[in-house]
């Protein structure tokens, strides 16, 4: 049987007016294609019947000379080639004639013959033929023999409702995976650093009467973490002497206090930060959350290592003797080291986690905190980022405004800090910083903390936010908030001015 519109069982009836007939081509084939079921429907303005190969043509190329010859059962010779080239490449036997720098001028009528499509027929996507089969699973209809799959364009409903004044139906299309723009620390590696060598610069410095501060800033500003930490075992190892206890009888102050900390491994400074946190006059609920919601899983399981080792006593005891309530439950919740840290991101599950935090907060009577504890100190931070902006688009109010709406205390500060610190983390540090050195007096350990864990993160990042936000520099903030040794330490750290 045949479909309408194609040829009956045999071929295509010869057709007049095409290519002429071609001595030597392809001898005409007994049928094209059989007849398939459950093919395409029938195409108006399809081909005519053709018998086997291309119909003959009126008007093709002129004849050229020097062509190729005729080969027995290949292609003819054809009509109409490249004109002799002159000074070009020497012709060759066998290979392509002489071409006359250029294409000629096509004449009316006709194409240029190209190979003719097995079984007879013109290929897909020649002019004037059949259009390519579009692909299978391509938008905007499914598969033969498949169900619309869910958030496409023409297909099922999304599996999730909408809530109300949200729009749905968006496509569960993920996040790409953030960009990774290279180093963004201020301090790089000095190259050829040598401990031994290093440790002589501040024995010398320290040795005698008075001590070189400016031979100590230049070596300790110079060096990244992990190029000073080993100056620690090899200055006892060649002078027999404790380098902190050394450094502590030399310097004083905010500056003592700086090169101390840029002498200890990122996760024990942490640790050591935590438990004066902790254990200080008041609790520095802010130093808290600062650290415990910027770390990674493996740098908060490394602090926990350390501070079980250096003060006996786990830090989620501490945490739990020294806070209460659902404020006790974020930090604990953080401390765990826990996170997702997948980089994809699921769209469907975001909104899904911003319709949770609206039915927790906005949408009821109270506030379910243990949602928002959940969702905060469990999800990844690139899927985080994308629910807060759900969240926007879903009730019209930014995240950190309708927490401060549904909390206060303690819990309202910390989970503000979640949100800004994992929305925007080089914003929530230049904050941190401004904060710090913002009206009377200077929080020093902030701004010793800062400068130190983020001098080989994001420093340039934070450099450039805050020159946004504050309208100057964080190197002429640092200027004009400190002094002597200690200001041109932190102006190290800080790499430059914007």
């Amino acid at each position: 049987m045949s479909y309408p519109g194609y040829p009956p069982s045999g071929g295509y009836p010869p057709q007049a007016g095409g290519y002429p007939p071609q001595a030597g081509g392809y001898p005409p084939q007994a049928g094209g294609y059989p007849p398939q079921a459950g093919g395409y429907p029938p195409q108006a303005s399809g081909y005519p019947p053709q018998a086997g190969g291309y119909p003959p043509q009126a008007a093709g190329y002129p004849p050229q000379p020097g062509a190729y010859p005729p080969q027995a059962g290949g292609y003819p010779p054809q009509a109409g080639g490249y004109p002799p080239q002159a000074s070009g490449y020497p012709t060759q036997a066998g290979g392509y004639p002489p071409q006359a720098g250029g294409y000629p001028p096509q004449q009316a009528g006709g194409y240029p013959s190209i190979p003719p499509a097995q079984g007879g027929g013109m290929p897909q996507g020649y002019p004037g033929g059949p259009a390519p089969c579009p692909p299978q699973g391509y938008p905007g209809g499914p598969a033969p023999g498949q169900q619309p799959m869910p958030g496409y364009p023409g297909g099922a409903p999304a599996p999730n409702p909408s809530m109300p004044g949200y729009g749905g139906g968006a496509p569960a299309t993920p996040h790409s995976p953030a960009i990774n723009r290279g180093y963004r620390g201020a301090i790089k590696d000095h190259p050829g650093a040598d401990p031994l060598r290093d440790v002589e610069v501040l024995r010398k410095a320290m040795k005698g009467f008075g001590t070189d501060e400016s031979a100590i800033i230049e070596l300790l500003g110079s060096r990244t973490s992990k190029q000073r930490v080993p100056m620690v075992a090899a200055y006892k190892t060649t002078y027999g002497k404790d380098l902190f206890h050394d450094l502590k009888s030399e310097l004083t102050g905010s500056f003592e206090k700086l090169a101390i900390a840029m002498l200890q491994t990122p996760a024990k400074f942490d640790a050591s930060e935590l438990k004066e946190a902790i254990s200080g006059a008041g609790t520095d609920e802010a130093c808290l959350i600062e650290i415990l919601s910027s770390r990674s899983n493996a740098e908060i399981r490394e602090i926990n290592q350390i501070y079980k080792h250096e003060y006996g006593k786990t830090l989620e005891d501490s945490i739990s003797n020294d806070t209460s309530g659902h404020f006790r439950r974020l930090l604990v919740s953080l401390c765990q080291g826990n996170r997702d840290e997948r980089e994809q991101v699921d769209i469907n599950m975001a909104k899904q986690d911003a319709q949770k935090l609206y039915a927790a907060g906005e949408n009821k009577v109270g506030t379910d905190e243990s949602q928002f504890n959940a969702i905060l100190c469990a999800r990844s931070k690139p899927h985080l980022r994308a629910v807060f902006h759900e969240y926007q688009q879903m009730c019209g109010r930014d995240i950190v405004k309708s927490i401060c709406r549904e909390m206060s205390g303690d819990v309202e500060d910390g989970m503000v800090a979640v949100v800004k610190c994992i929305r925007n983390t080089p914003e929530y540090f230049a904050e941190r910083l401004h904060k710090a050195m913002a009206g009377a007096g200077t929080k020093d350990r902030t701004l010793i903390r800062v400068m130190v864990t983020r001098s080989e993160v994001d420093m340039l990042d934070i450099r450039q936010v805050y020159q946004q936000t504050y309208g100057k520099s964080l190197y002429t903030a640092i200027s004009g908030d400190t002094s002597g040794d200690y200001k041109k330490m932190l102006l190290k750290l800080c790499g430059g001015s914007d």
